[in-house]
Parts: C-alpha cells; structure tokens; sequence
C-alpha cells in the first residue's frame, strides 16, 4: 500500500494541484489586459516575423487551452480567448505556440526527437491502458505477465515522449518570454502575468511525466513479484 502511495497516489496528487495551478493562473492573467491591447494572433505573427518566418498560418480554434502549433502543416492554431483577445495570458500564449514555430525554423533538436515519437506514442496510448488491466487481472497466468510486460513498454514510450516533451515547452517559453520584451509587445512589469500563466503550464508536463514514470515503476514492481512467484 505505501508503495501504491508513493508512485501513484502522490503523482496523482501533484497532477491535481498542477492543473488547478494552471487553470488559477489563465483565469486570473485572462482578465488583465495588455497596455498595448495587442491581441494574440498579432502577437505570434510579429514574433514569426520577427524570427523571419513568413510561412506559418495563424488559425482560431474552438474550446480552451486548445492552442497548439503542428510543424507538418506550418499551422499555428490559438483558441479564440488567445487568438483574440489582449490580455496577459493571450499574449503569453501565442507567444509560446510561435516559440515552436521557431523551434521548427532553427531545426531544434528535441522538438525533432519529439516528432519522431509520435507515432509510436498514439499507439502506446491507445494501448496502454486495455494492456496493464488485463495483465493486473490475469497477473498469476503467463499470458498475464506478458500482457503487463507490454503494458511496460508502452508505458516507457510514453515516458520517454513525455520527459522529451519537458525541454521543448520550456524552451518555447523562454523564448515566447524574450520576444514578449524585446519587441516591446509587453513591458517589463507586465511580465509577471506571463510566467505565472507559462510556469503553471510548464508544471503540468512535469505532472505528467512524474505520473507515468511512477505508474511505470509500479507496473515494474509488479512485474517483478509475478516473476519470483512463478520462480
């Protein structure tokens, strides 16, 4: 049971607090406007521009926190309160997702490592899931073992994404943090809008990663205690 704790109740725990963190932090920068009333869209394009890319649309998505930028189609999708609106988080937001933009111009090898997994990480999140629970229930039986064994190794793919996945947002936003500056979209005393709305974000992927590391290494454990019975 204190193993149970420790790797995932803890993990689940900390996930919990991570998303509350990040959903505080976008509500509250959400209502403070920007002095220069630049909204997110311009925001991205002028930081693209700036870094001399020319060729990436700028799309409005529905829902929330949807935002995202897809380097196979040079598509830089913003959700509506960002892609519109002026605020600390609007801009703080587009500017991370142009950050990616950037990232994929200057050729930034983690985010290129990241690509790569993708594949196989839709596939192992697919999968995951349906394997480790039938492998717990029919743990004693060999075909149980060897349905957890590659509940473990799905899980370790996404792992490995998710721990891929942490220099690439915290690179975006520091570049997005530069930017914002530097081009004199936001000034200095704005600022604190913009990390604590980028840190909570940032949190969440740490969140994450520590969640399946800690399911990974109990699956493990288990993996290893079917074993020495079987022995």
């Amino acid at each position: 049971m204190l193993i149970w704790i420790i790797l995932i109740g803890i993990p689940m725990l900390f996930g919990l607090y991570a998303q509350f963190r990040v959903s505080s932090a976008y509500n509250r920068n959400l209502q403070v406007p920007s002095r220069g009333h630049i909204t997110g869209a311009e925001a991205a394009e002028a930081v693209m521009k700036h870094a001399g890319i020319t060729d990436v649309e700028i799309v409005e998505v529905e829902g929330q926190l949807t935002d995202h930028y897809d380097p196979s189609q040079k598509r830089l999708a913003l959700s509506s309160d960002i892609y519109r609106g002026t605020s600390l988080a609007s801009l703080g937001i587009a500017a991370h997702e142009a950050g990616h933009a950037i990232q994929h111009k200057v050729g930034y090898a983690m985010m290129g490592i990241r690509q790569t997994l993708v594949p196989a990480t839709q596939i192992a999140s697919s999968a995951s899931q349906l394997l480790i629970i039938l492998g717990i229930v029919l743990l004693s039986s060999a075909v149980g073992g060897l349905l957890l064994t590659l509940g473990a190794g799905a899980l370790a793919v996404i792992c490995l994404f998710q721990l891929v996945t942490l220099p690439v947002e915290f690179d975006a936003s520091r570049r997005a943090k530069v930017e914002l500056v530097d081009l004199g979209i936001l000034d200095a005393d704005e600022m604190h809008g913009v990390h604590e709305t980028l840190d909570a974000a940032a949190l969440t992927y740490v969140a994450a990663f520590v969640a399946s590391l800690g399911s990974l290494l109990y699956i493990l454990m288990l993996l290893s205690g079917g074993s020495r019975r079987n022995d």
